[in-house]
């Protein structure tokens, strides 16, 4: 067996929901969770990929991810609604959102879905991406549990909350911008610390929010830009949970212990551009839009000029064909959680 084993897609999709069927979801639950996770791993997103397996079963376990969930949709405007989660895992809650938006946008020429108090919502391009397929403009916010500084606190403040913006285009794979308002994500101190490797400058901090480089030392990361990632940090949690009327931050920072409790927001807006003048002309405009950027000069040192969303997606046609890598560690996870489960490991070149 190589040091990572490369797994088929499609066969590590199956794998993933069943072992997510074992641990309680639904079969239709499992597999839109499985999915997502597949869909980071392709990408090359390891962090939100087949690792979270594990971690989800053990949420299941815990209760704390509701295994049977009762999804309710409300709504007082036609674009516009809320989706009462029911503590449901993230990918099966925006799964949800994501489809009810970009139907509501093709009669509205634009909607909001709000998410209330989902669990762990996974990676957020996954969403925003599913509503650019269907040819209209994606746009998502999360907002979670404070685990980043704020400018001039001490100590975790605000959440590493994430933005991903998905545009479609005809002839280019769809611009995807992912990115949390951490300078790193908490993810990567944990790597460094494994590897002993020194943080970046600026990219974390200690408890009681002094900088620094050291992966022993640090237990939260600082937001990205100083105040402007911070405060795009309040401001989403502002965008999410507040406006579906399940606030994190006041309640993480109040004596009830209960504020501590695990949870997250969301909000996902589908765009129709056919809404503002013709989809058509809009994806040719935006394939312009890419071909320019792809064609000014290349800086010295660079090997080429790439939107946001490009490599990920070769990264995933790659992947597609040659299979998935999988990191020795995760792997014996999953092999872990495959002879407990009763489940057989999907076949590894």
């Amino acid at each position: 067996m190589p040091d990572k084993p490369l797994v088929a897609a499609a066969d590590l999709r199956t794998f993933a929901a069943a072992l997510l069927e074992k641990g309680g979801l639904s079969a239709e639950h499992a597999a839109t969770t499985a999915d997502v996770f597949v869909w980071a791993a392709q990408r090359g997103v390891e962090s939100h990929g087949i690792a979270r397996v594990p971690a989800y079963l053990e949420l299941l376990a815990k209760g704390v991810a509701n295994a049977a969930p009762e999804l309710r949709l409300t709504s007082t405007a036609p674009g516009a609604a809320v989706l009462d989660a029911d503590r449901a895992p993230g990918p099966v809650a925006l799964t949800a959102a994501a489809e009810e938006a970009a139907t509501r946008a093709r009669t509205n020429g634009i909607a909001s879905v709000g998410v209330r108090e989902t669990v762990h919502t996974g990676a957020i391009g996954y969403y925003v991406s599913k509503i650019a397929e269907a040819g209209l403009v994606g746009i998502g916010f999360v907002a979670g549990m404070p685990n980043m500084g704020y400018t001039g606190v001490k100590g975790p403040a605000v959440a590493t909350s994430p933005l991903a913006v998905a545009v479609p285009a005809r002839e280019h794979a769809p611009l995807l911008l992912d990115m949390a308002t951490a300078t790193i994500a908490l993810g990567k101190i944990r790597q460094a610390r494994a590897s002993g490797t020194a943080l970046p400058e600026g990219a974390a901090a200690t408890g009681d929010g002094t900088p620094t480089t050291d992966p022993e030392q640090a237990v939260m990361p600082l937001p990205l830009g100083g105040a402007k990632g911070s405060g795009m940090s309040l401001a989403f949690e502002l965008l999410t949970s507040v406006l579906v009327g399940a606030p994190i931050f006041a309640a993480f920072h109040s004596d009830d212990p209960a504020g501590r409790k695990h949870r997250q927001n969301a909000l996902l807006i589908a765009v129709d551009p056919a809404a503002f003048g013709g989809a058509d002309g809009f994806v040719a405009d935006v394939d312009a839009t890419l071909d320019t950027l792809k064609g000014l000069p290349v800086a010295d040192g660079a090997s080429a000029v790439h939107y946001p969303g490009e490599r990920s997606a070769a990264t995933a046609e790659e992947r597609g064909a040659r299979g998935i890598p999988i990191a020795p560690k995760v792997w014996a996870q999953l092999a872990d959680a495959a002879r407990e489960k009763g489940v057989a490991l999907p076949p590894a070149q």
